[in-house]
């Protein structure tokens, strides 16, 4: 007992600290009704000060509360401090601009973190109103900006919100200008925020410069440059931003390009930072995309295509001959599927230079390049590493990965980007109508030609971290030797680079890792089925049957649920 209430006050102790430093009212008076409750809410007071948000995968993420272990106000004023002092200590010259999306408190702190760069000396440019993160991405290049900042938790639940960093030309190198942070900046960012000392010391300037829409006007006329002049355009599509920021943008520039405009999901078109229509803000997600389906049923829609809410991630539904999984009519492309149809498709264009995935992705990329005589680069999981793909002698002109996240144009947008993803998907699926054909029978084509190629994930989501932890380390104790019968002839274990292992037989491939940015462990499953005889769909057969019992052999080797 005594050392419970040892524990208790020591927390109490941390939070009356934290609270004489706390520059937002709101987020005070929210910390001091919970320690009003102590002790019944001395857990949730543990949780808030169980440690920092630190910078990851993406920046900060995490949930909007007071306390260190959340999205608030004190914490983005102290990475804001930490991010300007560290720019200046680099040497780094130039603006920092700054975008946001339709989050709560996105704005607050955007705004906040101009002011902190312009106390410092620093000007601040302030994206206009909420736009999308490819629209900040290429700002950063645009306007010759030092660094950018967005204010973005992407297709987090909607408590969350978040915090990402890209570095200009200056600081990031020629491969990662305009992209997001890698090692060693995101330590040297992280140590000069827990430098930061009293935030009421730290001075604060003017809310830097508005932007105009002149902006997003530029990005949409670079972005329409994706798509070859005075092709195909006739094409009817179903869309959705799943209440996001993506809508007006990918209109304009849809428009712009000379397709048609996308009907929009109503109920979804405006941003709503209470995704009031999901459950979970990801196109990826059970459910999410139903509303888009069932535009596209009713206004006999080409192609569905779904942003994720900040839009750089794009999704694509086709119709499915065979009804598709939810009884439909529909079927959602894995982003492996739209991964090789927009590489194809530019290769058939002619676009020559390196071709990158990840590990996590498909191998049929690599397997199209070798056969094309393309260069190919593959990284670990995250655009800021995709981007950075090979040694810089042969230019990256294409970059995805299977979480639905495509750089089709890299000198415009040095990340994923749902907008440009989007028109040349676009641009792709009406050249083909054009013909009588569609995504799907493309599909087929690559299936002839380099055979079925078939993935799929298992990933469970946790409230416990350590049971990720375990198994990791369950896998690494007990290897699987076979799996679907055949043996494993390779094991790689990627510690201690990245927390990885993978393991491939003949025909199956297996890469297990926590996910970077959510509370989930995720196994990457792939079988490739050669066709017998011309036979595609028997191969698909024969595939989809494979992965099913690879699922549960993997689940059984982690100790998990197959889902």
């Amino acid at each position: 007992m005594a050392a419970e209430t040892s524990d208790i006050d020591t927390i109490r102790e941390r939070a009356e600290r934290w609270l004489a430093d706390d520059p937002d009212p709101a987020g005070r008076a929210e910390l001091r009704a919970v320690l009003d409750q102590l002790p019944g809410s001395a857990p949730e007071l543990a949780d808030r000060f169980a440690g920092p948000l630190t910078f990851g995968t993406a920046g900060l993420r995490g949930p909007l509360r007071a306390g260190p272990n959340g999205m608030n106000l004190a914490v983005v004023t102290q990475a804001a401090a930490g991010l300007v002092a560290w720019l200046a200590a680099q040497g780094g010259t130039g603006p920092l601009v700054i975008g946001y999306d339709a989050r709560r408190g996105s704005r607050e702190f955007a705004e906040r973190t101009a002011q902190v760069a312009t106390g410092a000396g620093r000007p601040a440019l302030l994206l206009s109103r909420p736009l999308p993160t490819p629209v900040l991405a290429y700002a950063v290049r645009h306007l010759s900006a030092v660094a950018g900042v967005m204010v973005t938790a992407s297709h987090n639940p909607p408590q969350d919100n978040g915090y990402k960093v890209y570095l200009g030309a200056e600081l990031g190198g020629e491969l990662g200008a305009g992209a997001q942070i890698v090692p060693p900046a995101d330590a040297g960012i992280e140590a000069a925020i827990r430098a930061v000392g009293p935030l009421a010391q730290v001075p604060l300037g003017p809310a830097g410069q508005v932007l105009g829409d002149d902006l997003v006007a530029a990005y949409v006329a670079r972005a329409v440059g994706v798509v070859s002049p005075g092709g195909p355009r006739e094409l009817t599509v179903a869309y959705t931003p799943l209440h996001g920021v993506g809508a007006a943008v990918l209109t304009a520039a849809f428009a712009a390009a000379g397709f048609p405009t996308p009907g929009v999901v109503p109920d979804q078109a405006e941003p709503d930072p209470d995704f009031p229509t999901v459950s979970f803000p990801n196109p990826e997600e059970p459910g999410a995309v139903d509303r888009l389906v069932a535009l596209a049923e009713r206004t006999d829609a080409d192609l569905a295509i779904a942003n994720d809410p900040d839009a750089d991630r794009c999704a694509v539904a086709v119709r499915d001959a065979a009804g598709g999984s939810d009884g439909s009519g529909w079927r959602m492309l894995r982003g492996d599927e739209v991964g090789v149809l927009l590489a194809d498709h530019l290769m058939r264009r002619g676009v020559t230079g390196l071709y990158a995935t990840t590990i996590v992705s498909s191998s049929l990329l690599r397997t199209m390049c070798a056969a094309r005589g393309l260069p190919y680069g593959e990284t670990l999981t995250g655009f800021k590493w995709i981007v950075r793909a090979g040694d810089g002698s042969e230019p990256l002109v294409f970059g995805y990965e299977e979480a639905l996240g495509y750089c089709v144009a890299p000198e415009h947008v040095r990340d994923k980007d749902g907008i440009t993803a989007a028109l040349t998907v676009a641009e792709l699926a009406a050249g083909l109508k054009a013909q009588g054909r569609t995504l799907a029978d493309r599909l087929d084509e690559l299936a002839a030609e380099f055979g079925v190629h078939q993935t799929d994930q298992l990933s469970v989501r946790v409230d416990d971290l350590r049971l990720i932890a375990d198994a990791m380390a369950r896998i690494r104790a007990a290897t699987p030797t076979t799996l679907l019968g055949q043996p494993v002839t390779e094991t790689q274990d990627l510690l201690p680079d990245a927390d990885v292992v993978i393991l491939r037989t003949a025909a199956a491939r297996v890469v297990i890792r926590p996910s970077g940015t959510e509370p989930k462990l995720k196994a990457y499953l792939e079988v490739v089925e050669p066709p017998t005889n011309g036979d595609i769909a028997a191969a698909r057969t024969r595939a989809t049957a494979a992965i099913t019992t690879l699922r549960t052999e993997i689940a059984h080797a982690l100790g998990i649920p197959p889902g």
